[in-house]
């Protein structure tokens, strides 16, 4: 059994943010390419965004810290802290409006 403090990885990943060129860092906490579950906790400044991108499989995101908005196929979803997003299958895109971190679950189907 392992645990994990959310809370201090999401606060780790927001410094790490600052610091990066691109305005966001990643930590993955539990899975990898060994596995068929991933949680991965990003880090995500203001007026930043994920650019669209393919879902891996069915995925979460909750949102731990701050406010992101949540785009795929011309819908939006906004997320505040401890909102859970169920994320659509296709192609989207994550933009935060206030410094955020969210913590993002993906069960990836290409296994």
């Amino acid at each position: 059994m392992k645990k994990f403090s959310l809370t201090a990885i999401a606060r780790a990943q927001l410094r790490d943010a600052e610091n990066a060129g691109n305005g966001r860092a990643a930590s993955t906490v539990f899975g990898g390419h060994e596995h068929t579950l991933r949680q991965t906790v990003i880090g995500i400044k203001a007026g930043t965004e994920l650019q669209e991108h393919a879902s891996p499989g069915e995925a979460t995101l909750l949102v731990l810290d701050g406010r992101v908005t949540v785009s795929s196929m011309g819908n939006q979803w906004e997320g505040r802290s401890q909102d859970l997003i169920v994320l659509p299958e296709g192609r989207l895109k994550i933009s935060a409006t206030e410094d955020s971190s969210v913590l993002l679950t993906v069960a990836k189907t290409d296994r």
